[in-house]
């Protein structure tokens, strides 16, 4: 069973070449964090097949990390390519408040 993973395993490193590929020449901004998100993806299952192959169970701690990463890495794209202010919730009530206290009445 563990010769399974392994093949699979080997399967996803491919997946995570081609997304690297993508990565380093992806046309705009926005490919080159979907490459980067299937990157965390591949390597979130990659961890996940080798530690069931292996029995070390310790790497699923690794996985759940990387996992959060690639959130905070998505997060942290969108909130760069938005303009300043843009996104933030708080923000966009105290400016909705802002443009009700301003509006004609």
């Amino acid at each position: 069973m563990s010769s399974w993973y392994l093949l699979l395993a080997t399967g996803l490193l491919l997946t995570i070449g081609g997304a690297l590929w993508r990565v380093w020449r992806g046309p705009d901004q926005a490919d080159r964090m979907m490459a980067a998100q299937l990157v965390g993806t591949g390597g979130v299952a990659t961890i996940l097949l080798l530690a069931a192959a292996t029995g070390e169970w310790a790497m699923l701690d690794v996985a759940l990390v990387l996992a959060l990463l690639a959130a905070l890495a998505a997060i942290a794209f969108v909130k760069s390519v938005r303009g300043a202010g843009h996104g933030d919730p708080e923000d966009e009530a105290q400016n909705d408040a802002a443009r009700a206290d301003e509006a004609p009445r």
